[in-house]
């Protein structure tokens, strides 16, 4: 069976479509004189199913397959993500480079391919040492250690065909506006196209052009509790598309019961398995009284992101971070970021975005400036989360405090946000609190005593961690300014023990006695 077969771009889904992932030539090295080894696509060399399991630092790999080529007017090939620089060639022609590890792209292939027999080949550049890349926790030695993990490198999305007409769709932007009940919409290609809306399988809008606004008949929020997702059909001549969007609802005082996610699994890396373990970690989240996830240093696959809107599940979305500061290194993390909200910005889901973390890299004022101006029309920013922060929509604060620590720390706002006894200040100079929400987006971290791993503190067993996280959450939902948390971690990975469930996704204590616990009520 061919890995990772659904369907790979959920927001703009085609009927005909051919999957390219399964079994590749493959090399490493700066010279591909020959192919000697074979890998599964998608999954990088470094992983178990990619059929290497190579964990030695490669700075260049190449892949090699043959593929017959679908009728069609216009043929294009997708990646829906290489790391991190990737240049390709259909039947010896050069076709493009594309640099950014975490971000999807595509190329027109029709002039160069034939019916049958078609020679693909990929090289993909990943500088193993390079910190100025933005790379997030993946590590740059052969050993992860400390909060870093196992690199990937190569292709890990899935790569595909897809055959259109001569006449199609070429861009669909989508933007729902809850307060007028109607959905703005934006397309690019040789004309107007027919919109329809429906609901629950019954049409509740329609509309024609190039852009323009149509009106609900029926109005219907998107919330954890409720994921109401229209379906959208869109007619461009013999080409068909469909796509969804929600109407995202949050009260303002919608407390946000966050779990830090990394996205590893333990076979494949980055990229997981399959589709059910995308949605399987969503709902092993939700069992345990989640209502999101920050989904730290990693964008991640867009199956993911599909479930979580599908599921209902809040997600703050992050750029994984360079840890070696220049400016080439902003201007290439810039350049993907932009391409990262350009390819998610119609997910209900997102909640928040996150360009920075902890100041990675370095502090530039002047950066974080620049990423909340490009990032704020999409929504809610963390502009460098967990202290140090410039202009910001949210006031993220980490800290890995014992429960009574916490329940001390978070009474005041003065204490709240007092830069004694932090790693570094919640802002930077020359900028101050002016009333936005206070989210404590990493806490936790505690491991089982015996866990062949670290935590950030330790506990005997699954009766005193029960007991130990009921008293973190109780101390934030005590009253006081916090708004919203965000436990750490769902999952160990490799050296790090720290989660709520092992990393082949075991729970380490029974999910319905943390459930009650995470959904505590906010005392005012």
């Amino acid at each position: 069976m061919t890995p990772r077969p659904e369907y790979p771009r959920p927001q703009l889904r085609r009927r005909d479509w051919v999957n390219l992932n399964g079994e590749w030539q493959f090399a490493f090295g700066a010279d591909p004189g020959r192919f000697p080894d074979r890998i599964t696509v998608p999954f990088a060399p470094q992983w178990e199913l990619s059929g290497l399991g190579d964990r030695r630092l490669h700075d260049v790999v190449w892949y090699r397959r043959r593929f017959d080529a679908p009728a069609a007017e216009q043929l294009l090939l997708h990646f829906g993500a290489v790391d991190y620089r990737a240049t390709v060639w259909v039947n010896d022609a050069e076709l493009l480079t594309h640099e950014g590890g975490h971000t999807p792209f595509s190329v027109d292939i029709t002039s160069v391919v034939r019916e049958r027999g078609n020679l693909l080949v990929v090289r993909a550049e990943d500088p193993a040492t390079d910190l100025t890349i933005p790379r997030g926790k993946q590590y740059w030695k052969e050993r992860p250690e400390s909060i870093f993990y196992t690199p990937t490198t190569g292709i890990w999305q899935t790569v595909w065909l897809e055959p259109l007409p001569a006449r199609h769709l070429e861009r669909l932007r989508l933007a729902p506006d809850l307060e007028s009940g109607s959905l703005g919409f934006e397309t690019e290609g040789p004309g107007p196209v027919e919109i329809e809306v429906s609901l629950d399988g019954r049409r509740v809008g329609s509309g024609r052009g190039t852009s323009g606004s149509l009106r609900l008949d029926v109005v219907q929020t998107w919330s954890p509790e409720r994921p109401v997702l229209y379906d959208v059909l869109v007619r461009l001549g013999e080409d068909e598309v469909r796509s969804y969007f929600g109407l995202r609802a949050l009260d303002a005082g919608y407390v946000q019961r966050l779990v830090l996610d990394q996205g590893y699994f333990p076979t494949g890396g980055l990229t997981a398995p399959g589709d059910g373990d995308l949605r399987r970690d969503i709902e092993l989240a939700k069992a345990m009284g989640f209502n999101g996830a920050r989904k730290h240093q990693k964008v991640e696959d867009p199956r993911w992101l599909y479930w979580a809107d599908r599921l209902g599940f809040l997600v703050w979305s992050e750029m994984p971070n360079f840890h070696e500061h220049s400016e080439a290194a902003e201007e290439r993390l810039k350049k993907e970021w932009a391409q990262v909200l350009e390819r998610d910005r119609g997910h209900p889901c997102i909640a928040a975005w996150v360009p920075v973390n902890e100041s990675f890299g370095g502090v530039n004022p002047r950066f974080l400036e620049d990423l909340y101006e490009m990032t704020h029309p999409y929504g809610l920013v963390s502009s460098n989360d967990g202290w140090e922060h410039a202009r910001t929509d949210l006031v993220t604060l980490h800290d890995y405090g014992t429960a009574p620590e916490l329940a001390a720390r978070y009474r005041t706002l003065e204490s709240t946000l007092e830069p004694s006894g932090r790693p570094r200040p919640p802002f930077l100079p020359g900028y101050e609190y002016e009333g936005q929400p206070i989210i404590l987006s990493e806490l936790g971290g505690v491991a089982l005593a015996g866990s062949q791993g670290w935590g950030f503190t330790t506990v005997g067993g699954p009766g005193e961690f029960v007991a130990n996280y009921g008293a973190m959450v109780e101390a934030l939902m005590a009253p006081g300014p916090i708004q919203g948390f965000c436990y750490t971690q769902l999952t160990d990975i490799e050296q790090e023990q720290n989660g709520l469930l092992t990393f082949d996704r075991r729970p380490k204590v029974d999910p319905n006695l943390l459930l009650p616990l995470t959904q505590t009520p906010k005392r005012s």
